[in-house]
């Protein structure tokens, strides 16, 4: 009963952390509306429309960029980068990891689909703590525990495939780094659990699932536990 009452005032908390962030994120948006209804105040209706349909779609754009600069400096200076290891339900970590989560599925539900293969989704990743090499180009929104992940140059996290460094065990959480290397290629729909390590040149197959602490050798083909 106590620890669902607790739970419940996090949660809550969170909405109240989520509400200020997207809150503020869309402030310039709604500068900018308020700007172009003064100026369309004499207007015809048909340049009205167009002029204020023209903002409101800028608008969604500029909230988007807003709240992911938002979030990544939030991550900055609260210093939310995750560290390796297993946490109990009462252990601040796993509250951190709870606050960080939140903040960037507030990316993911409102842009994250308009970032994935630009240069934003990795100035996203870079500011949330991951270790991104050259021309890493991240075609997927799920990954989390983004500060425990690594990529090599030139390597491709394919369509919807998951990327994860978390998993809850009996005694709570446990965090550990996922390492890719480099000129690597993570299929669609492929499941990458904590503590993978991918070798470089390695290639995981479409709708792969790669056990906690696996590692795959350089330049191989994985397809699975069991279809290796």
């Amino acid at each position: 009963m106590i620890l669902t009452l607790i739970q419940g005032v996090v949660v809550l908390f969170l909405y109240f952390l989520g509400a200020l962030v997207i809150g503020l994120a869309l402030t310039p948006s709604i500068l900018l509306f308020i700007k172009l209804l003064h100026v369309t105040a004499s207007s015809n209706e048909g340049i009205k429309a167009v002029i204020l349909g023209l903002g409101l779609a800028g608008g969604f754009f500029i909230f988007g960029l807003s709240l992911l600069v938002l979030v990544g400096i939030l991550n900055i200076v609260l210093n939310l980068r995750l560290k390796e290891g297993d946490y109990g339900f009462k252990d601040g970590e796993l509250f951190k990891w709870y606050f960080l989560n939140a903040l960037v599925q507030g990316v993911k539900a409102f842009f994250m689909d308009f970032m994935l293969l630009t240069p934003f989704a990795s100035l996203f990743y870079r500011m949330m703590g991951a270790k991104l090499g050259r021309h890493v180009q991240i075609n997927s929104k799920n990954v989390a525990d983004i500060s425990l992940l690594e990529i090599g140059d030139n390597s491709v996290i394919g369509g919807n495939a998951t990327v994860i460094a978390h998993i809850f065990e009996r005694k709570g959480l446990k965090l550990k780094k996922v390492k890719i290397g480099a000129h690597v290629v993570v299929g669609l729909n492929s499941v990458i659990m904590p503590g993978v390590e991918i070798g470089e040149g390695a290639i995981v197959a479409a709708g792969a699932v790669v056990p906690k602490d696996t590692i795959i050798p350089p330049r191989t083909v994985y397809r699975g536990p069991e279809r290796e």
